[in-house]
């Protein structure tokens, strides 16, 4: 490019890294912006002054992450687990343990999930209570129609309504809700429980399976990320709180970071609910837009990360679990650190990290009583924790930290391109049709957003995105059908049902 343009992207996790990236290898004059101490956000991780590593919260790679991976290939890293078997603990104890899907015969979806998963206690009858919901994962395309009709609808009304019993939403259902959506059934919109349901299990059999990072995610792949994206000739920029966007005629021609002004051509916006939220309340230019003003509607939801040094070993079976039924509203995860983590590989004594997602009741408490609260907890699934002293321990209280997707939301969220011509949004809360979920989702509209700037800018190729893999079959040719009544149904009465 004879004449550089400048591109500044707000907030640098996935989506943002990922937009800088793909924009400095095209030649642009790329700033990105972060209003924390380091590049990565939540996600990254950091030490603490005595050095030991936490993180605000442990991010799993799932089978389906393909735009990930194939980002990891290119930077020839190796920051990956292998794949990893998990559990299911309630306060009864163990209640399922999942395989290794790709390891087993591939069997059409979802049967492969539904035989191969290892239910200790649910009985056989519960589980075929199931079957009539497969018909609104057909009916669930992911298309805008798609999102307009089930956004309206709770996910528990969504069970209800297709026959799951009180058993298997409580037991299954429920629990995949407070991990995977990080609320109770009641809070948690329909379309996004069936699109979150879908992508991360019943798309295709190894779709559950997953891979975790052997450090914090900052030191394994942001760091030698972020190396390669200054290589490039973008610049980052810490300790930057965006305050205000210099608008005329249509066009941002600047962000505002308190008394700094950065020149812009094109802006991305890569920040999550909260972040934008205060973006938005403190800037004329954001605020006087009506689509902006609306994702004050949206919401987040707390997040409570602790790490526990225990002064000996503690066998737990798999390095990954997910616990239901302590808490109502409330779920969580646990960590095998020591069977993660390289630095804790040899370890003497038992590293484990515990997270705890809509975690309001907890917030207010000091660390003094929490700690005692999670061994409680943890010796419940595994009684070798009662038995154990903590000799050190970490938590973080992370208010607002994750997308809510409550019924609803969908109206309120924003497309990546905005009503300004040249402002760009991305970010897993931003509508696209991809079909992605979570961190895969942030990196993939990060692209999305480089290519509307390259494409608006006029000069250098676009990125290259991986589709996510292509429906079976038979639930194709279901789709099709379920297509065909509804435009049968639609020219007979065209404007009777509720959308």
């Amino acid at each position: 490019m004879s004449q550089r343009k400048k591109v500044v992207v707000v907030g640098a996790g996935w989506a943002g890294l990922g937009a800088t990236y793909h924009l400095a290898k095209q030649g642009y004059d790329v700033t990105l912006l972060e209003a924390g101490a380091y590049p990565g956000g939540l996600v990254a991780g950091w030490k603490t002054k005595e050095g030991k590593s936490v993180e605000a919260g442990i991010h799993g790679f799932w089978y389906p992450y393909r735009n990930i991976f194939s980002l990891i290939n290119e930077l020839e890293i190796n920051p990956f687990t292998t794949w990893t078997r998990s559990s299911q603990y309630s306060p009864f104890g163990l209640e399922v343990e999942s395989p290794i899907f790709q390891d087993l015969p591939r069997l059409p979806t979802p049967l492969g999930t539904f035989i191969y998963t290892q239910f200790k206690r649910l009985p056989l009858i519960d589980r075929l209570s199931a079957l009539p919901l497969l018909y609104s994962l057909v009916d669930f395309d992911n298309s805008d129609d798609a999102w307009r009709r089930y956004d309206f609808v709770t996910a528990r009304e969504l069970f209800k309504q297709f026959g799951v019993s009180a058993r298997l939403y409580k037991e299954a259902f429920e629990p995949m809700l407070l991990v995977g959506l990080f609320a109770p059934g009641e809070q948690c919109s329909a379309a996004a429980t069936l699109g979150m349901l879908y992508y991360f299990i019943l798309a295709h059999q190894p779709d559950f399976d997953v891979v975790w990072c052997r450090g914090t995610v900052g030191e394994k792949i942001f760091r030698p990320w972020v190396e390669k994206i200054e290589k490039a000739g973008a610049k980052i920029l810490a300790n930057r709180r965006v305050t205000d966007v210099v608008v005329e005629n249509n066009c941002a021609t600047g962000v505002v970071c308190g008394d700094e002004v950065f020149n812009a051509d094109a802006v991305i916006f890569s920040v999550g609910i909260t972040g934008m939220k205060k973006i938005i309340g403190s800037s004329s230019s954001l605020h006087s837009r009506e689509e902006f003003r609306n994702v004050n509607n949206l919401g987040a939801i707390d997040v409570l990360a602790t790490r526990l040094w225990c002064d000996r070993k503690i066998h737990i079976p798999h390095p990954s679990n997910a616990c239901f039924g302590f808490d109502d509203t409330t779920g969580w995860t646990f960590f095998d650190l020591n069977a993660l983590h390289d630095e804790y590989r040899d370890e003497p004594g038992t590293v484990v990290e515990v997270d705890f997602y809509h975690a309001n009741q907890f917030m207010a408490l000091d660390d003094g009583e929490i700690i005692p609260i999670v061994q409680n907890y943890l010796k419940t699934c595994i009684p070798e924790f009662g038995k154990a002293k903590v000799i050190d321990s970490s938590v973080i209280r992370l208010p607002q930290a994750v997308t809510h997707l409550a019924p609803g939301s969908y109206r309120n969220m924003l497309s990546a391109q905005t009503s300004f011509s040249n402002v760009f949004m991305s970010g897993d809360w931003i509508i696209n049709r991809h079909g992605s979920w979570s961190q895969e989702k942030a990196f993939v509209t990060g692209l999305e957003a480089a290519n509307l700037a390259i494409s608006h800018l006029g000069g250098g190729e676009l990125a290259s995105i991986l589709p996510i893999e292509e429906d079976e079959g038979h639930i194709q040719t279901l789709r099709e059908i379920n297509r065909g009544f509804k435009l049968i149904g639609k020219s007979i009465l065209p404007s009777f049902w509720l959308p």
